[in-house]
């Protein structure tokens, strides 16, 4: 077939800037004329024009309400850019790490290589017809776009006055795999359905070995439970967890993924997740049946996880502490998987995580849940190797006993304010910002919510140098850093799609092995106090407390 290209006359939109996280708004938004497809021309008009005409696209997400939609459009203004073909995953289901892999790995049958991705997700907020949708693109190297060209992408979405589209190009049946052939003024285009899981899949078995952690999941004595919370992390539990591994089908849940999720919310912490938690042991009430080994969750885009065992451990500065005693360079950088892909693309970092449930490694450029699950069976079938016909298995809780007696305990909690008054949330942020300017008006006001609490030793606005491109990112988090290794951290988030989330984050270090046992809750409550004095809190937002802790 021949399709032609039409100029589509617009006007601008009101969007916002879009970060590492792309843009995300409610549905209403995306559905108004002409908005989606200024944001993809927008980003095409800020790609060089050896990334657009003649490249190889891949868009596909999470498998959000309107993303069916949204992948016909950029289809259709792809053809119209001049693209030569687009990848999708079966059903539009790509989970952002694969689409990360997909860029990277996968040849085609041509020996064309992807250049670039628009996925469709907005991560871990729920979907709907009256929920969130988002889009990002991630570039060559698979990893997110970089400010340079979010900037420029925001700075277009200002100007546009038309974009280019393929209006009678046909709709593609992207529930069946293979391949459709278009001609267009410039040549052919084509659009390929592939098999979502293939290439993740082969990058997953020359990472780590499958043998060995089958023989584990293969033992009468360990149980194992993966929730995907309808995500798209569903359309790979299966293939790799049960036909791969050798997991029993019962111990996945929610594994297939729907456009709401199942009404839920995908955010795998432990609000949200609530059915692995009660099977996990860990809900108010207590389990008759005894709790799997092993459980984790995956949040909408299987960027993010949750690994539970019998006790889990958040990781914070405790990774500081490691490296330091092993001698290992480390790097703290803002939220944004963007900085550890720069790191990492210049071989200095090698494994990664940031504090929103996300660890990965430089296998890909985007932290990656379900690695982050292959990576604890791994650790737990080294460990049992010579030990599957022993009494007891080694369990995550002795793993995690054995790291604090020798590095301490971090304990750590998240608080998060969500849809919060924007205006309010900027008031409490310069209100922090202000008060570090004495450290002796911070202690006094520390001293009086707990007289039991270390003083503040230093406080700063984090602020980051890329040792790569140099680049400097600020206003990164508000930070107190407390004399006995603890600190609070306040941050505005912007993964919401409306209002504005503050996150603050309570940390106490503690060396002491008799006192590494507590609960984290209790050990941490001077700090909670502390916080939220010193941040007025109540009086700034209105929250006497917060949507989720995590």
């Amino acid at each position: 077939m021949v399709f032609k290209v039409s100029k589509v006359s617009t006007t601008p939109i009101d969007g916002q800037k879009p970060g590492t996280s792309g843009l995300r708004k409610k549905v209403k938004v995306f559905i108004q004329p002409h908005y989606l497809q200024n944001f993809v021309q927008s980003t095409f008009n800020a790609l060089t024009p050896e990334k657009v005409r003649g490249a190889t696209l891949v868009v596909s997400g999470d498998g959000r309400y309107f993303s069916k939609d949204a992948i016909q459009i950029i289809i259709k203004m792809s053809a119209a850019n001049g693209v030569r073909r687009v990848w999708v995953g079966q059903n539009g289901l790509l989970s952002t790490p694969a689409v990360s892999a997909v860029i990277r790995e996968r040849v085609g049958v041509d020996g064309s290589k992807a250049t670039g991705a628009f996925i469709l997700t907005a991560s871990h907020n729920p979907g709907g017809p009256h929920e969130d949708f988002g889009i990002k693109y991630n570039m060559e190297n698979g990893g997110p776009a970089p400010e340079a060209i979010t900037d420029k992408i925001f700075e277009n979405t200002k100007t546009i006055t038309e974009y280019l589209i393929a209006e009678d190009l046909p709709n593609i049946d992207i529930s069946t795999i293979g391949v459709a052939n278009f001609s267009g003024p410039e040549g052919q285009f084509d659009v390929e359905v592939f098999d979502s899981a293939s290439d993740y899949v082969k990058l997953m078995k020359s990472i780590f070995d499958f043998e060995l952690i089958r023989k584990l999941l293969s033992s009468s004595k360990f149980t194992f439970c993966y929730d995907a919370l309808h995500g798209v992390a569903g359309a790979y539990a299966h293939r790799i967890f049960v036909e791969e591994l050798g997991a029993q089908e019962s111990s996945l849940l929610n594994c297939v993924p729907k456009e709401d999720f199942g009404g839920g919310h995908p955010d795998p912490n432990l609000t949200y997740a609530k059915e692995l938690v009660a099977r996990m042991g860990l809900g108010k009430s207590d389990s008759a049946v005894d709790p799997p080994e092993f459980g984790a969750a995956a949040d909408g885009d299987a960027d993010r996880n949750m690994i539970l065992g019998k006790r889990s451990m958040p990781t914070s500065a405790a990774l500081d502490v490691v490296a330091k005693n092993l001698n290992l360079k480390f790097f703290e950088v803002p939220t944004g998987w963007k900085f550890f892909g720069n790191l990492m693309d210049a071989g200095l970092c090698s494994i990664c995580g940031e504090e929103s449930f996300g660890t990965g490694s430089d296998h890909i450029r985007e932290k990656d849940g379900i690695w982050a699950v292959l990576a604890w069976l791994s650790i737990l079938a080294f460990k049992n190797k010579e030990n599957l016909n022993g009494d007891k298995l080694v369990t995550v809780e002795d793993i995690v006993r054995q790291h604090w007696a020798i590095y301490g305990r971090h304990y750590y909690t998240r608080y998060d304010y969500e849809n919060v008054d924007a205006g309010a949330a900027k008031d409490l942020m310069a209100y922090l910002v202000k008060l570090q300017s004495s450290l002796d008006e911070i202690n006094s006001s520390v001293k009086g919510a707990r007289s039991d609490v270390s003083n503040v030793v230093n406080a700063d606005e984090f602020e980051y140098k890329d040792p790569v491109d140099g680049s400097v990112s600020k206003h990164q988090g508000i930070r107190f850093l407390f004399e006995d290794g603890s600190r609070l951290v306040f941050r505005l988030s912007g993964t919401g799609s409306e209002g504005a989330t503050i996150r603050l984050y309570i940390e106490q270090y503690e060396k002491d092995s008799s006192k590494t046992g507590r609960d984290s809750q209790e050990a941490l409550a001077p700090l909670v106090v502390v916080a939220l004095k010193l941040s007025k809190m109540l009086e700034f937002t209105g929250r006497s407390a917060p949507t989720v802790i995590t």
